[in-house]
């Protein structure tokens, strides 16, 4: 019979964009940190699952997370008996390496596990290997058949589609989905700017942010467009930084002081969903990520007090707030426009700036989600503090299979 997992560490550098910072640099500091704050050594780690999508456009494309904790593992602050697992799946990786240290930790394989993730995606003065980041996060021997897919999808719902080279695909698919839902349930252009407005001023409350400058609607609105309804404003930036969490066993969490045992934080459930091909009018990985992981945890959209979603634009946020229960399907837009996702709302959404005032450092995001809502369940988020928080959730997607995302990770964490 499986046991729980919990979460005892956690530790981020800020997301920026960091031209003269290393991979061991970034990982080094978040791996320490995270441990010092769970009270346990790297010589208690019994495996570590390193995420990571972009360390082959320095010319590492394996053996990743070994390279990048190699002082550590060198010296014996890491036991090189743990094991390094080297996972990539694109802007979900930080589920990724969160699940399988939870499923780990759950089965007992492991006491004391790492989930670390570490990320350059800046290449300054080289736009082209920033850009080539992305690029893989999609089919690229299929390219011209999932174009084929989403300008067929454009046609069939009379919507405009027109990816542009100089443009991140990615943000054309967002773009798409977001003026279905706008010409489907009156979403507007106006709620987008709420959202980002909004995201906006979380961030200006987090030290570890990108963007800490907050702004108002009409500032978003006005804001140089990207494409569709979307704003500069509105979209996630580009960025480094990386994001250590140390999961322990039932077993382990006793072997650790007292102290650490009173700030633990209790995993529910860390689940992995894979993307289809779909319509734009059927369900979304994120829908069904979250009734997944949802089941397991047996919980509804009503007991949720706080969320860290994966808002590469902000409509991406409001489909999520729709995925999560926090409102009816189709009234996202009204309901975040209303104030209920702002800190002091009913329910706070991206209380850490989300992906576009944070940032966006792939492999570390889904880990960052985490982190925040550790922080949220055990008071320690300051100004950003949610009252009374028992129950968080995080939804961090990833990849590009046709309209869909190819993964979508979803956990669910509960104040013990």
């Amino acid at each position: 019979m499986s046991g729980s997992a919990w979460v005892v560490g956690v530790a981020s550098t800020p997301f920026a964009r960091m031209g003269d910072r290393t991979h061991a640099s970034l990982a080094e500091e978040v791996v320490t940190a995270s441990l010092k704050d769970a009270g346990t050594s790297g010589a208690d780690v019994g495996r570590v699952w390193f995420g990571n999508c972009g360390m082959h456009a320095w010319g590492q494309p394996n053996i990743r997370g070994q390279v990048a904790l190699k002082g550590m593992l060198r010296d014996g602050r890491l036991s090189s008996d743990a094991g390094v697992v080297n996972v990539e799946a694109a802007c979900s990786t930080g589920s990724a390496v969160f699940a399988d240290a939870v499923a780990a930790a759950r089965a007992g394989a492991v006491d004391v596990a790492l989930a670390v993730g570490v990320e350059k995606v800046f290449h300054p003065g080289d736009l082209q290997s920033t850009f080539g980041v992305f690029i893989g996060g999609a089919d690229v021997e299929g390219r011209k058949e999932w174009l084929g897919y989403l300008a067929e999808q454009a046609r069939l719902h009379d919507l405009p589609w027109a990816p542009h080279p100089a443009r991140i695909v990615f943000v054309d698919v967002h773009a798409l989905a977001a003026q279905h839902h706008m010409k489907t349930y009156g979403t507007t252009a106006e709620q987008l700017a709420y959202v980002a407005a909004k995201d906006h001023a979380h961030g200006a409350l987090n030290p570890l942010a990108q963007y800490d400058t907050p702004t108002d609607p009409a500032e978003v609105l006005a804001d140089k467009g990207v494409v569709g309804p979307f704003t500069r404003s509105m979209c996630c930036p580009v960025s480094d930084g990386a994001v250590s969490v140390v999961v322990v066993s039932d077993a382990g969490l006793q072997r650790l002081p007292p102290e650490v045992r009173a700030r633990a934080v209790r995993v529910l459930a860390a689940e992995l969903t894979g993307g289809r091909w779909r319509g734009l009018d059927e369900p979304s990985v994120v829908d069904r990520g979250v009734e997944k992981a949802f089941a397991v945890a047996g919980i509804e959209g009503g007991d949720v007090d706080v969320a860290e979603v994966h808002d590469a634009s902000s409509f991406c946020e409001i489909a999520a707030v729709e995925a999560l229960g926090l409102c009816p399907r189709g009234e996202g837009g009204p309901f975040s426009a209303s104030g209920a996702t702002r800190l002091g709302g009913q329910v706070p959404v991206n209380t850490s700036g989300g992906l576009v005032s944070k940032g966006h450092p792939l492999a570390a995001t889904g880990l960052g989600m985490i982190q925040e809502i550790t922080l949220q369940l055990r008071g320690e988020a300051g100004e950003r503090q949610v009252e009374d928080a028992t129950l968080g959730v995080t939804q961090n997607a990833g990849g590009l299979v046709a309209v869909d995302e190819a993964m979508c990770g979803v956990a669910v964490l509960a104040r013990a």
